[in-house]
C-alpha cells in the first residue's frame, strides 16, 4: 500500500510475554506498511502459576483500536480480555479459550475470518487470500492480499514461484509449516490439528481457491 493513500492509522496495543509475539510484531511492521499505530507492553518476569491480583502485571486501562494477546499465562489473558470487553475494543487471542463480546480466538492467528469492526488488522491479516497468475502450467507471480501476521504465508508464496501448478497447493502447505511460529506441540482436539498443521492446511485449501480461479477463465 503506498503511504499516501493510507488516512487512518490503526492503534494496536500488543501484550506479549518473553518475546512471544516478536515474529508477529515484525510482520506487521513489514508487511503493514503504515497502516498501524503500534504500542507493545512487555512482561518478562517470571510469574506465579495463579495470579490472583493482574494489576502489578498489566496496565489498569487500555485505549486503542485493538488489542492482540500473545500472552502465555491465562490468569493474564483472562483478566485483559474482561477489560477489553467493558471497554467496547476487539481482542484477538489466538488459541485461547477466552470468551467474551469482541473477543476472537481463532486456532492459529491465519485462522482469523474476515469479520466486521477488526479495521486494517482485519483487512490485511488472518486467513490467507492469494492472487496468482499461471504461464505453462507453473507459478508465475503470487500475490498475498491477506496474510498470517508472523509472516509465513509471504515467505511461503515466494516459494512457489516457477513451481508447477498442480503440485503448489501441497508445496505450500509444507512452506506454511515450515514458517510458521505457532507451537507444534499443541493440540487442538476440535480440529485434530497441532497449529502448524492447521496453518499449512489453510494456506492449501486458500491457494486451492486463487488457483482455481485462474483456471477457470484459462
Amino acid at each position: 500500500m503506498k503511504k499516501e493513500s493510507v488516512k487512518f492509522r490503526q492503534k494496536v496495543l500488543v501484550f506479549q510475554q518473553n518475546g512471544s509475539g516478536e515474529r508477529k510484531i515484525s510482520g506487521l511492521r513489514e508487511y503493514g506498511d503504515d497502516l498501524f499505530e503500534l504500542e507493545i507492553v512487555n512482561i518478562d518476569e517470571v510469574l506465579p502459576v495463579v495470579i490472583d491480583d493482574t494489576s502489578e502485571y498489566l496496565p489498569n486501562d487500555v485505549s486503542c483500536d485493538l488489542v492482540l494477546d500473545f500472552l502465555s499465562h491465562n490468569d493474564l489473558s483472562t483478566d485483559r480480555a474482561a477489560l477489553c470487553e467493558k471497554r467496547e475494543i476487539p481482542l484477538i487471542a489466538s488459541g485461547k479459550k477466552i470468551t467474551g463480546k469482541g473477543i476472537f480466538t481463532p486456532p492459529t492467528c491465519c485462522g482469523l475470518p474476515r469479520l466486521d469492526g477488526l479495521g486494517c488488522y482485519g483487512d490485511n491479516f488472518g486467513a490467507p487470500e492469494f492472487e496468482v497468475k499461471i504461464e505453462d502450467g507453473k507459478i508465475s507471480d503470487v500475490k498475498v492480499v491477506r496474510g498470517a501476521p508472523c509472516g509465513a504465508s509471504w515467505e511461503a508464496a515466494k516459494r512457489l514461484i516457477g513451481h508447477p501448478a498442480e503440485d503448489a497447493i501441497r508445496k505450500i502447505g509444507l512452506e506454511t509449516q515450515f514458517y510458521c511460529y505457532a507451537d507444534p506441540s499443541g493440540w487442538d482436539p476440535i480440529y485434530g490439528k497441532s497449529p502448524v498443521h492447521f496453518a499449512g492446511k489453510i494456506h492449501s485449501k486458500q491457494l486451492r481457491k486463487a488457483i482455481e480461479k485462474v483456471l477457470m477463465v484459462l
